[in-house]
């Protein structure tokens, strides 16, 4: 597709995207977001069999989603200039590797190495796959097609999200947790075998790659930094001087990620991508409402370690979050074809952020809070499922053609970024003001929490963290109205 999306886009091979390929890119996504992000509800399990802390286990949570926001934006280069197909084969393997690490991590010595080694590679293939199959879809496929393929790909992103928690509870209870990382193989490899023969895809006269090693590394050491300051600030002591440098090095390490990408000719950030204003929103959007991921995760702890439901019984509340995700995205794409890109961006989030808040009231008894737990759940994947094609329909059309792999990183670096520091921030306030006696002291007195008073400090720390994720939907509702365009756009 031409850089103004004027034109219909023709290949220069002459090779027409299919259903065959679309698939096995999907299979690719799925890898991540449904069995490697499976951890969002089976960490309690995981913990245990492990004989792990939970600071070890948190970051492990994290950190998939961290390498793959640290490395997509760097693979999607590579994918422009290299081939998108040979980093999406690249992707594949890693998956495979990944998920064996994870899988035959034994208890004692060995499994926090294996474990976050696992789950650091696993974070490398979503690096690999996402931003290529992107660029795939761009290069393969244009007009309402390319929507199609989007709205396709799409599924396999949030719904395979949508289905994790869920697929993740079942697989525990039933085959063990270990299964779930043995099947993600199975997948893997049926995903490489349904790529084969699909012609290369590289950026016209990119030529060879320079790596952006210094804004690789600041920028790397700034996320590791942060990641580490918020995943074991409650261990350790916020006041620590341990926490406290990590922070100052997060802030030191982010002035000169940006100084250093500002003045170089081959940054890995591409700030003047930044200059498109839909660009810009759909991607700050992206970011914000994927740390509301972390919502799933307070609210799964929360029903297991507060209410005692076992990862199964916590699996099966996020049923209507699969269902509606699954079975409405399509509708997102329709609506993005009649309003444009704006109005389903907002309304999607408005849903997300009413589901968030029908799960704040942690004052009731489980009983009910099992049922506007569903309801949130099927909201939020109602709310997710008319935002994820207007949004990654607007960034992709966006960009330049010889900027797809790489504009489409960010645009998913946005994606994992936002996942892993929502994850990473909602845990901390969860665990932190869950793992005191006294609870969250302002909230004493101004809401009456019925039944068990022993969880007390958990529910209450549960309302909080929920409210952090409520107050990124709003954040993400005023990015999209300051940047995205009313109306639809001409092609």
């Amino acid at each position: 597709m031409s850089a103004v999306m004027g034109n219909v886009h023709v290949p220069e091979t002459g090779f027409r995207g299919n259903d065959r390929l679309l698939f096995g890119m999907i299979l690719g996504v799925v890898t991540f977001w449904l069995f490697a992000q499976s951890t969002l509800n089976i960490a309690p399990d995981m913990q245990r069999d492990l004989g792990i802390s939970a600071g070890t286990m948190n970051g492990a949570v994290a950190m998939a989603a961290l390498f793959s926001g640290i490395l997509i934006v760097v693979m999607g280069g590579l994918a422009d200039r290299l081939g998108r197909m040979r980093i999406l084969r690249v992707g594949f393997v890693l998956s495979i590797a990944g998920s064996l690490l994870v899988g035959l991590a034994p208890t004692g010595a060995l499994a926090a190495p294996m474990l976050l080694g696992g789950r650091a590679v696993q974070g490398m293939s979503a690096a690999c796959i996402m931003p290529a199959s992107l660029a795939l879809v761009k290069a393969y496929w244009d007009g309402a097609e390319r929507q199609r393929a989007v709205s396709m790909w799409s599924i396999g992103s949030w719904g395979g999200a949508g289905l994790g928690s869920l697929f993740g509870g079942l697989m525990a209870q039933t085959l063990g947790w270990r299964w779930i990382f043995f099947f993600s193989v199975a997948v893997a490899l049926l995903g490489l075998w349904l790529v084969r023969g699909t012609p290369e895809s590289k950026a016209a006269g990119g030529g060879a790659y320079r790596f952006d090693f210094a804004g690789i590394l600041v920028f790397a050491v700034a996320m590791l930094a942060l990641q580490v300051a918020v995943t074991q600030g409650s261990t350790l002591g916020w006041g620590s001087p341990l926490v406290l440098g990590l922070i100052a090095v997060t802030v030191i390490a982010g002035i000169a990620f940006f100084r250093i990408e500002s003045g170089s000719d081959h940054a890995f950030v591409d700030f003047r991508l930044f200059g498109n204003r839909t660009y810009t929103g759909a991607t700050i959007s992206n970011f914000l409402i994927n740390a509301t991921v972390g919502m799933q995760l307070v609210s799964l702890q929360l029903v297991q370690m507060g209410g005692g439901m076992s990862a199964q019984q916590a699996g099966m509340l996020t049923l209507g979050y699969a269902i509606a995700i699954i079975g409405f995205i399509r509708v997102g794409e329709k609506l993005l074809q009649r309003f444009g890109p704006r109005k389903p961006m907002v309304w999607g989030c408005l849903i997300t952020g009413v589901a968030i808040a029908c799960l704040m009231p942690t004052q009731i008894m489980l009983d009910q809070y099992r049922i506007v737990a569903i309801v949130g759940y099927t909201l939020f994947g109602l709310g997710l499922a008319f935002y994820a094609t207007p949004s990654t329909d607007a960034a992709l059309s966006s960009l330049p053609m010889d900027q797809s792999g790489s504009g489409s990183g960010i645009y998913k670096m946005a994606s994992s970024l936002g996942a892993a520091l929502g994850v990473a921030i909602s845990g901390a306030i969860f665990a932190a003001l869950g793992a005191t006696d006294a609870g969250v002291r302002w909230l004493v007195g101004v809401i009456t929490f019925a039944g068990r008073q022993d969880n007390l400090a958990i529910r209450e720390a549960a309302m909080v963290a929920l409210g952090f994720n409520l107050l990124m939907v709003a954040v993400a509702i005023v990015s999209i109205l300051l940047t995205i365009p009313a109306g639809k756009r001409e092609r």
